[in-house]
């Protein structure tokens, strides 16, 4: 039987979805997502983030490890890490469907203050864990104010808060809690990555990222590490290649365009880097993204 956050989900996304199936909401950082049939993999370095699959089935990849996620799941994302996704389960009847709300270090922060110590826990970024019933109630009423807007700046900071606070009362709670942490590896890593979101296609020396972080370059290497999966060499290029792709799709960009306007100098480095992320060389990628959409 349909539950009716599902219900909810599934008709603001019927309404407002764009063609990649995501359908935002007037609450910040709130997203819901739709998709009437299995996915091609996507490539994304994603943020932390909590989503609550609610229909069908996800598989999300973090390196060697691999998570399957169906509906009652939530994945959780603790830091920005590269992942590789694909809708395994879904159909025009029974779209896969999921909600989606990033997650907020400064209402951690409060938070945590106010909740008892929580155990250390482990370091994975990416977990899966059944969905509570509390956080789906909250969920719940988090999407209801979308039906009534003159709701929504009166209400959304405190179920937002609740939200988190489950989130934190869970078994990763401790995971989560470091996001809030002022002076944690987390949240100092996040502010080199905060930089090398905005300027990916610039010349960004460790050296400068690690004084952001305030740590010294082999420390910040290590730690930027040990929270990403990546140096900061391999986050930077990943995010140029998964910027071209975009452009190269979405705006019909050509290889060379796309190329110079993250940062390359060289089109053949180019064409050899993303073929090795991607498993083709841009052009013949696109064009077979391209025609599998048509197909579709």
């Amino acid at each position: 039987m349909k539950s009716e956050l599902l219900d909810i989900v599934l008709r603001h996304a019927n309404h407002h979805a764009d063609r990649d199936g995501v359908a935002h909401t007037p609450i910040p950082g709130l997203v819901a997502i739709r998709s009437s049939e299995r996915s091609a993999l996507a490539y994304q370095i994603a943020r932390p983030l909590a989503c609550l699959v609610l229909q069908g089935s996800k598989q999300v990849a973090m390196g060697s490890a691999s998570f399957t996620f169906n509906a009652g799941d939530s994945l959780l994302v603790m830091a920005d890490v590269p992942t590789v996704s694909q809708v395994t389960e879904a159909s025009a009847a029974a779209p896969y469907c999921s909600l989606v709300l990033d997650l907020d270090p400064a209402v951690i922060a409060g938070l945590s203050t106010e909740m008892a110590a929580l155990d250390e826990g482990d370091a994975a970024p990416v977990r899966n864990e059944p969905t509570d019933a509390h956080l789906h109630d909250t969920a719940l009423r988090l999407m209801r104010l979308i039906e009534r807007p003159a709701s929504i700046p009166v209400l959304q900071d405190a179920l937002i808060r609740e939200f988190h606070y489950w989130l934190l009362a869970g078994r990763h709670g401790a995971a989560i809690g470091r996001l809030g942490l002022p002076d944690s590896h987390v949240r100092r890593v996040a502010r080199a990555v905060a930089v090398l979101r905005r300027d990916y296609a610039q010349r960004l020396p460790v050296e400068s990222l690690a004084a952001l972080a305030g740590m010294s370059p082999s420390s910040f290497h290590h730690h930027f590490r040990a929270v990403t999966s990546l140096t900061p060499l391999q986050f930077q290029k990943q995010l140029r290649l998964i910027e071209a792709r975009r452009l190269m799709l979405a705006e019909g960009a050509g290889a060379s365009q796309a190329a110079h306007a993250v940062g390359y100098e060289s089109v053949q480095q180019f064409t050899r880097e993303y073929g090795r992320m991607f498993g083709l060389p841009p052009v013949r990628e696109v064009n077979a993204v391209q025609g599998r959409l048509q197909a579709a």
